[in-house]
């Protein structure tokens, strides 16, 4: 594992019954960089994803990740301590809690740095005091970081979709991650909403220093935030390289649009309005 290597995935495969869902997938994620896994609908990536957070445990292979005591197996730690350890995640499906405020859900993401015991906590301790007092200077400068002034005391259900997406990715920002899993952050969201996604992406590598592993769709956006892209289809690795050469790929072009072929047949056929 190279010493600007963060995380490296090493011939992953998973199955599920019959279904191989990755099959020796292998990829490096350098240290302060945004890495995208980009493919059609079923390729693997949200598996791969949830690999990394240990939500799944692969049939084979290993993934070595630089912890804050150094280089450790992933694979190795309990789903729990996954956040502890420097990875934080959000969701396509955004996993919030609607009924509490956005500063109460920032201040959620913030349960890893806590040092009180339970009964410190009772008594409310001085040691208590002080750590709630951080937890919320933390979630505070989040909110400044990505403008969420207006919605710090807002109920997370009277909220716009664009506004959660963002306050999901605060909260999770909130844990001091040194890497950040973003499953398709620009699912639901408009253009312009897509445009400030890639700022807050750009500004979370440039700015904050985090590194940022991403699954998604939008090849604009991955064109403009991504510095390698690694694409997949039914579970396998394509193609690696920049977002262009990635895009270019002949074996890319086919797993999206189908073969020359196929696209020279589609062309060929005559419209219903000629028919």
């Amino acid at each position: 594992m190279n010493s600007d290597t963060l995380l490296s995935a090493q011939d992953l495969s998973v199955r599920f019954g019959g279904v191989l869902a990755v099959n020796k997938v292998s990829f490096d994620v350098k240290q302060g960089e945004v890495f995208t896994l980009i493919g059609p609908n079923g390729a693997g990536k949200t598996t791969v994803f949830n690999l990394i957070s240990r939500i799944y445990t692969p049939t084979t292979g290993s993934i070595t990740y630089m912890g804050p005591q150094g280089p450790l197996q992933l694979t190795e730690q309990a789903p729990q301590n996954v956040a502890s350890l420097g990875i934080a995640r959000t969701f396509q499906n955004i996993e919030l809690f609607e009924h509490a405020s956005v500063l109460h859900n920032l201040l959620i993401g913030r349960h890893t740095h806590r040092k009180t015991s339970l009964w410190q906590d009772l008594l409310f301790t001085p040691a208590v005091r002080e750590a709630e007092l951080k937890a919320r200077e933390k979630a505070e400068e989040v909110i400044e970081f990505l403008d969420l002034q207006h919605y710090r005391d807002s109920l997370v259900a009277g909220l716009p979709y664009g506004v959660r997406k963002v306050v999901e990715m605060a909260r999770a920002l909130c844990t001091e991650p040194k890497l950040l899993l973003l499953d398709e952050p620009s699912s639901g969201l408009n253009v312009e909403e897509t445009d400030d996604m890639a700022f807050w992406i750009q500004d979370i590598k440039n700015e904050l220093g985090i590194t940022v592993l991403m699954v998604e769709h939008d090849m604009s956006l991955v064109s403009k935030v991504s510095d390698r892209v690694l694409a997949m289809n039914q579970g396998e690795v394509l193609a690696m390289g920049s977002p262009r050469e990635v895009q270019t790929d002949p074996a890319v072009v086919e797993a999206y649009l189908g073969s020359i072929d196929d696209v020279s047949s589609l062309r060929r056929q005559p419209s219903r309005e000629a028919a």
